[in-house]
């Protein structure tokens, strides 16, 4: 199918800022394999999905599924009535950085790595990532609104559920053990959406995409108590809940010029954010083995954060929010969330006011903020100065227990280690063996 490319069309693109090249964008060389420090677990990248995504929809909503459609020789995807175009942040990686924003792609201008599971595994291979946690590409947002957004519920729901089988049986399944599986919720409905984790559970889904505040999505409140049945049954299976930055539709612009680096530099707001309001919500207070992240937020902030909580529970008989029974809300933060890092070399500097136990890595592969392929620099810098122990806990042994993952086999990166790679430095090291 193609859409006629009419003037309202060409509008419709400018608005957004969306050029459409008029030469073949670059395909950079691939790289040469990397020296690896440390093998990692990036528990933030990104699988973009193919044309045939929605292939294995019931046969009633095939017409009406998403669907990619030609515009000037680029795919979109057509979403009811909304053109949403492929554009240069979603495949970033193996372009040259000029390259990267407001571009709609052809998939032959993107790294193969990007919608080929296959080829993902070679990309990984060479920055040194033994197991990678996906997020959906833009056009979904991260936590799938636009799928629960369908006018036609049961649509939608049928949306959500082939995209989730896509993921476990053709991303993931493609290697069990170097994917961890992340779900799309179902958002109109927490009853429906507690059944779909209890389902998805048992198919092997370890963690769902939520939105950090469902209520601008026009969703229900976390605090009106209508997600408990969502989030008793994520408690109950061990789902672990990622709150993706942008994942409820918006990211913090303090002014309508606010410009896109502004924006990006903004997302540990995203985190304070929902830290704080998922504490003061009473999530981890109501469900104490609830398992939160807050990814792609960072987590240098945290120390900060801490300060203010505690700053204000020293203060508590002066609201009337708290009970006597509530927990000290530090005490909610290490024990019901995980933090991210891409590159907080601060963080690690105090590392000691945030738990060696309660950070992870990400690569965002392949995003714009991608650390790919020189991803073994930035964890050498940010953590080159811990001890062995600690460095295997954030590279890969905190991701590893979250989300109940297989840690790297010992001989995996034998032949590509450093001289002075942590795995060398300890007995604990994963033999080769394994």
């Amino acid at each position: 199918m193609t859409i006629d490319s009419a003037d309202p069309l060409v509008r419709f693109f400018a608005e957004r800022g969306i050029s459409l090249p008029d030469k073949p964008l670059t395909l950079l060389d691939d790289p040469a394999p990397r020296e690896v420090w440390c093998p990692v677990i990036s528990v933030d990248d990104h699988a973009m999905e193919p044309p045939t995504l929605f292939d294995g929809i019931p046969a009633r909503f095939a017409d009406q599924a998403p669907k990619i459609v030609d515009y000037e020789g680029r795919p979109v995807w057509l979403i009811e009535d909304d053109i949403i175009p492929i554009i240069g942040a979603n495949a970033a990686s193996g372009r040259p950085m000029t390259e990267y924003q407001q571009l709609a792609l052809k998939f032959e201008e993107m790294r193969p790595g990007v919608y080929d599971p296959a080829r993902r595994l070679a990309d990984m291979d060479l920055n040194g990532v033994w197991a990678s946690l996906c997020f959906p590409s833009m056009p979904w947002g991260f936590a799938g609104r636009r799928l629960s957004g369908i006018r036609d519920p049961e649509l939608a729901l049928a949306c959500v559920r082939t995209y989730n089988t896509w993921v476990l049986e053709q991303w993931c399944g493609a290697a069990p053990d170097r994917f961890i599986s992340c779900q799309l919720p179902w958002l109109r409905d927490p009853v429906e959406a507690a059944a779909e984790i209890r389902r998805n559970a048992e198919r092997g889904f370890r963690s769902v995409s939520f939105p950090e505040n469902p209520e601008v999505m026009g969703f229900a409140s976390l605090y009106s108590g209508e997600w408990e049945p969502f989030l008793r049954a994520c408690e109950e299976t061990s789902t672990v809940i990622n709150l993706h930055v942008g994942s409820s539709g918006r990211l913090n612009l303090p002014s309508k010029q606010t410009p896109d680096p502004a924006a990006s530099a903004l997302f540990p707001v995203s985190g304070i954010e929902a830290v704080t309001d998922w504490i003061f919500a009473r999530i981890p207070t109501n469900f104490p083995e609830i398992k939160i992240v807050p990814s792609e937020a960072g987590v240098s902030w945290l120390p900060m954060v801490k300060e203010r909580l505690d700053r204000i529970y020293a203060r508590r008989d002066s609201y009337i929010w708290w009970r006597p029974e509530d927990p000290h809300p530090v005490e909610l933060i290490e024990r019901n969330f995980w933090f991210t890092s891409i590159d907080d070399p601060s963080a690690f500097q105090n590392i000691d006011l945030i738990g060696v136990d309660r950070v992870m890595m990400e690569v965002d592969y392949p995003h714009s903020d991608s650390t790919w392929p020189d991803s073994q620099q930035v964890f050498r810098r940010c953590l080159g100065h811990l001890d062995p122990s600690a460095i295997r806990s954030i590279a890969y042994g905190n991701a590893s227990r979250l989300y109940r993952h297989p840690e790297p086999p010992g001989d995996l990166f034998a032949d590509v280690l450093s001289a002075d790679s942590p795995l060398r430095a300890s007995e604990q090291a994963p033999s080769k063996e394994g």
